[in-house]
């Protein structure tokens, strides 16, 4: 049977057709579409992928400034491949997703097959294809990990099903080969590791045929000392124990490139993760069922789920409670039948759950919180699963008489609506103004959406309208920090001083307070400190309150001792102050932290020059120069003092 499914396997040259055919249909204006949301600190601002860059240096780094920690350097050297070919072009990083996104599909397809007959699984592989919850993944340019991550994923799986020799034996090439895939997988995206629990589930359930009564007899029989293990679970035994020391090391080398150190969220990035018990545990599970939804029903898609998105499930008499109970309940249905029988259909679902259940888990919360609440590019590979359950139910249906023209018009239906929806979402990943406006208009309660409308428009220099959506930011989320800095910048533009230090003050008392004497250790969000920079840049133009500003600078260092930029600002309000020696060493503490900064060197050399050193601040000049060859000020400078020097 085994031999006859990896026969079966095979995909003819008419549904790879197909397959593409479709997906470029449905993704084809995803060529117009900009880099936006999480793409402009991935791309934009990802000095990374610039050949200047070092390429072991650029794949030493985490994904991105934003990533919390996030190691995938197979994604990233792609995305220096669309560079060298294109620069900033957003058309040719499209262009190369929606070429992965089909790749995906075609291997999907391969795996069907040994699980579904030949109709079943194009039916499984057409409804993946056109599923509107991977437009994220597909026309969102970071989506890309995704995708190279399930490339990977399902060809370490395939690689796996060819480990079991005609005569039963252990076929190790194909083990090694998987745990190469593996670990290529795991450097696209971190989820790649879970694809050993589906070869696992595989193994057991599939490929030697167990169900769990009969895990749980031979266990008996030989804690009983019957009788010693079958041969044929010593072989499972040994497979599985080679794919586990494999994910043990992998796991390893993967804590120490996060240095051991777990990535730093706040409550706006997932407000149950800092809840009390029991909300944190009832939202979480609550979560679950959302997810499904999503799947089930992709009617209402929303970039971003954070903060006020999904209110907090706070009590066991809340009636979202049954909508948790429901999923477990039906999760639990279906792991129950599908363990406890060895017939094809059982196999095919366990199979399906595994896909389903194993990938999403660590975007979960349930075991340690992640950076955001719900994510609908992490239901990419989970929906592998729940498009072959699908395709089950419709092969079971089909095969009913009555049902079967039925069931064809209905399959028709589901994936021209399908197609249709995920062809119009392509069109909200424009810009980031298309983007977030439609986010609006699915939740209304998340201030970071009003907020990035307003970065939108605030881009496009029309701070009137940013104005708007920033207060009503604050309106939604009135202890959103960055909400308030947005406003004070924002009348800041439009020449309104006293109304920009007011919003100011207003996100300064929502930072923690600084005890004397004291460490500071509370978590904020990095940006949040910025509003001490952007108060003292304000006050400081007025004579009268430069002490005020540096008392400001310094809270800033206080908070965070190697805050760059409250070096540079403090070492300019210093040098404005005439404190020369003070202002020195803020530049010297700034340059430890960032030595090749020209502006630095540049403004250190400035100094000098006021505390009468014209040779250091000539040697410092010229280290401005070897950073920055045309740095105007620099050559300007350096030549007045030469002059001055008879050089």
């Amino acid at each position: 049977c085994l031999e006859n499914g990896l026969t079966m396997a095979v995909v003819s040259w008419k549904e790879i057709l197909l397959l593409t055919g479709l997906v470029v249909g449905c993704y084809w204006n995803s060529l117009s579409c900009g880099f936006v949301f999480d793409d402009v600190s991935a791309i934009l601002d990802n000095k990374d992928l610039r050949p200047s860059t070092p390429l072991l240096k650029s794949l030493s780094k985490h994904f991105s400034e934003r990533s919390h920690k996030s190691y995938r350097p197979l994604t990233v050297f792609t995305f220096r491949l669309n560079y060298l070919f294109s620069e900033l072009s957003a058309a040719s990083y499209h262009l190369f997703n929606v070429v992965l996104h089909g790749i995906v599909c075609v291997l999907f397809l391969r795996v069907c097959r040994l699980f579904l007959d030949k109709t079943s699984s194009l039916v499984a592989a057409l409804l993946f294809a056109v599923h509107p919850i991977h437009t994220e993944a597909v026309t969102g340019v970071v989506g890309r990990a995704e995708l190279l991550s399930s490339i990977f994923l399902l060809a370490a799986f395939l690689a796996y099903t060819k480990s079991t020799g005609a005569d039963h034996s252990i076929v190790w090439s194909p083990i090694a080969l998987t745990v190469v895939l593996v670990a290529a997988a795991t450097l696209c995206k971190e989820q790649g590791i879970t694809v050993v629990g589906i070869c696992c589930v595989y193994e057991v359930f599939v490929a030697q045929g167990f169900t769990f009564p009969m895990l749980l007899d031979t266990l008996r029989q030989v804690l009983q000392g019957k009788d010693g293990f079958p041969y044929a679970v010593l072989q499972t035994l040994l497979k599985l124990i080679v794919l586990v020391i494999s994910t043990l090391l992998l796991v390893i080398i993967r804590v120490q490139v996060i240095q051991s150190q777990l990535p730093v969220f706040t409550r706006f990035d997932n407000p149950a993760a800092v809840s009390p018990t029991p909300t944190r545990q009832l939202t979480f599970n609550y979560l679950l069922p959302v997810n499904a939804w999503l799947l089930l029903n992709p009617s209402e898609l929303c970039c971003d789920w954070t903060m006020g998105t999904i209110p907090l499930v706070e009590s066991l008499l809340d009636l979202r409670n049954l909508a948790t109970l429901t999923f477990y309940s039906f999760l639990g249905f279906l792991a129950y039948h599908s363990l406890r029988y060895k017939h094809s259909s059982a196999k095919t679902v366990v199979m399906a759950l595994s896909f389903i259940v194993l990938p999403f888990i660590p975007a979960s919360n349930l075991f340690f919180p992640v950076g955001f609440v719900v994510a609908e590019r992490v239901l990419y590979v989970p929906s592998m699963g729940f498009c072959v359950l699908v395709a089950h139910g419709f092969k079971f249906v089909s095969h009913k008489g009555h049902m079967k023209k039925m069931s064809w018009l209905m399959i028709g239906i589901l994936l021209t609506t399908h197609a249709v929806k995920t062809f119009n979402r392509n069109w909200d990943w424009e810009s980031e103004y298309t983007l977030f406006t439609s986010a609006l208009k699915v939740n209304k309660n998340n201030a970071k959406l009003w907020n990035n409308v307003g970065h939108a428009l605030e881009n496009q220099n029309n701070y009137a309208r940013a104005l708007r959506y920033f207060l009503q930011a604050t309106r939604v989320q009135p202890d959103d920090i960055g909400a308030h800095m947005n406003v004070g910048r924002t009348y800041k533009n439009l020449n309104k001083s006293k109304e920009a230090e007011d919003a100011y003050l207003v996100a300064k008392s929502l930072m923690p307070q600084i005890i004397p004497g004291k460490k500071y250790a509370t978590r904020v969000a990095p940006n949040h400190l910025n509003v001490y920079i952007n108060l003292a840049n304000l006050i400081r133009a007025n004579e009268s309150r430069l002490e005020e500003a540096d008392q400001l600078y310094r809270q800033a260092i206080s908070m965070r001792p190697d805050f760059k930029q409250a070096y540079i600002s403090r070492g300019e309000l210093l040098l404005k102050m005439n404190k020369l020696t003070e202002a020195r060493d803020a530049y010297l503490r700034a340059l430890e932290l960032d030595r090749t900064n020209a502006d630095l060197w540049y403004n250190l050399a400035i100094v000098n020059i006021e505390m009468k050193d014209p040779s250091e601040a000539l040697k410092n000049f010229n280290h401005a120069l070897e950073l920055n060859p045309r740095h105007k000020l620099a050559l300007f400078n350096s030549a007045l003092l030469m002059q001055e020097s008879g050089e």
